[in-house]
């Protein structure tokens, strides 16, 4: 590919195609704080507060947007997850980039440039190495809290499995930092009753709480042992995303003891009694999260580790998931209606990897809406392969046509990187120019304060108020 040539692609008014969109975005929006509530930040690294130190280290490990653009690019799996050096990595990364012109990855990587390093030029191999200097020097300087404050991140929250003990979360709550990092309650471990890696994970559930889990009723006592211990440390969101196709079958108790009895004695389980037993533990810690007053969030559609041999090769998280073509609305029907019919229904966030399931999401969380907490349902923003512009866009449009854009808690990052947030920045200017473009074909009135404090809520506000944090 030819040198590209443009240093100025991103502009002060970059998404923004209207005096409306500019006055939005740069009035209203652009100086809100952050509140990422779904993140795989390391609460580790935050609490050692040292440098990061590297580019190569902040934008590529565990980064599989990247990995999959540098697979498309024909760039050997040496130099993505191998032992390449920092830089020969960092030099395939920037070899990709020109090739990712109009994926996402290319406005992600440049605006990331432009935050924290103050850098206009395009990011290729005849930029490389001097773009791979700057960056490293002000790495070196730059703690993870820094990077976020220069963000004006208020609030993470992390992704962390139940068994954690949040030693780095308790350290983090002892220092002066601008920004609060919560545990987020990650239950997928809990269900993969079918697999060998379960009765592993039950010894380690077991550790977690001092006591031995011999029984059904055991396992149960510790697993809210684990919720009043995330709660006490500052927990206020539960997650869930297991990849596959999920219902709720109709059980009892008693039936779900004896299939709990019968994996922990080594037996095989049938279809049914898997899902039987999914069914009761999806249900009991949704009564626990309401109970203590969480936000619960369910990340639903992924097929994942379709490429066997490079799972082997790099283990879990290799950057070979994608879109599933599960049906969900039963499963979330019978689940929400299940809770609401008792009164448990938590606070609720929804997430699909499959576009084709926008309009199903959307309505399904209208139907269980309740009077005296504004948008306590929510359908969650574009995620995974739909956060980018036109899955934003279409994310905003559904949610308009089917429910209540005005209370939406809007982005989060959903990254494993320290220099990820101007994802969120890019929301806002897709937002912004979004409305303005309402507001010149005369569809909303042009009443920009109005319009401006309805960017403030979707971009802050709301989930502040919905989180309380």
């Amino acid at each position: 590919m030819n040198q590209i040539n443009s240093k100025t692609f991103i502009t002060d008014n970059f998404l923004l195609n209207s005096r409306e969109a500019e006055i939005l975005y740069h009035e209203y929006a652009k100086e809100m704080p952050i509140i990422d509530y779904h993140n795989h930040l390391s609460p580790k690294q935050i609490a050692e507060d040292k440098p990061v130190e590297n580019i190569s280290k902040a934008w590529l490990d565990g980064d599989h947007y990247k990995w999959r653009g540098m697979r498309a690019n024909g760039i050997d799996e040496n130099f993505i997850t191998g032992s390449t050096s920092l830089e020969q990595r960092f030099e395939k990364w920037a070899e990709t980039v020109p090739y990712t012109l109009r994926n996402p990855l290319f406005h992600w990587t440049h605006l990331e440039l432009k935050r924290y390093f103050d850098i206009d030029e395009v990011l290729q191999p005849s930029s490389a190495a001097e773009i791979y200097k700057k960056a490293n020097a002000v790495l070196a300087t730059k703690t993870p809290a820094q990077l976020l404050e220069a963000m004006k991140v208020e609030v993470i929250c992390t992704t962390d499995d139940p068994t954690d003990d949040l030693k780095y979360h308790q350290q983090i709550a002892t220092k002066n930092f601008y920004t609060k990092v919560y545990p987020t309650f990650r239950s997928d471990e809990l269900f993969f009753i079918g697999q060998d890696k379960f009765l592993p994970y039950v010894k380690k559930l077991s550790a977690a709480v001092n006591f031995e889990i011999t029984s059904y009723a055991d396992f149960i006592k510790a697993i809210e042992a684990r919720i009043l211990y995330f709660d006490k440390n500052g927990c206020r969101v539960s997650d869930f995303g297991v990849g596959e196709a999920l219902v709720i079958e109709d059980f009892t108790e008693k039936e779900v003891a004896l299939i709990f009895d019968k994996k922990l004695k080594g037996e095989t389980l049938s279809t049914l009694e898997i899902n039987k037993y999914r069914s009761c533990i999806f249900i009991f810690l949704a009564k626990q999260y309401h109970k203590f007053n969480w936000v619960q969030q369910y990340h639903l559609g992924p097929i994942r580790n379709n490429n066997s041999k490079l799972v082997q090769q790099v283990g879990l998280d290799a950057g070979c998931d994608s879109i599933g073509d599960f049906s969900m609305a039963e499963f979330m029907s019978k689940l929400f209606n299940t809770l609401n019919s008792t009164d448990q229904l938590a606070k609720t966030i929804t997430y699909n990897l499959n576009p084709s399931q926008n309009e199903v999401f959307a309505t399904m969380m209208g139907n269980f809406q309740t009077g005296g907490t504004p948008g306590k349902m929510q359908w969650g923003s574009g995620w995974w392969f739909l956060d980018q512009k036109d899955g934003m866009e279409k994310q905003l449009n559904v949610l308009s046509n089917m429910g209540l854009l005005s209370r939406f808690v809007g982005m989060l990052t959903d990254s494993r990187s320290f220099l990820s947030f101007p994802r969120h920045e890019y929301f806002r200017r897709i937002l912004c120019d979004l409305l303005a473009e309402d507001i010149k074909k005369g569809l909303v009135p042009n009443d920009i304060p109005f319009i401006g404090k309805m960017v403030q809520d979707i971009c802050y506000y709301n989930a502040k108020n919905y989180f309380n944090f």
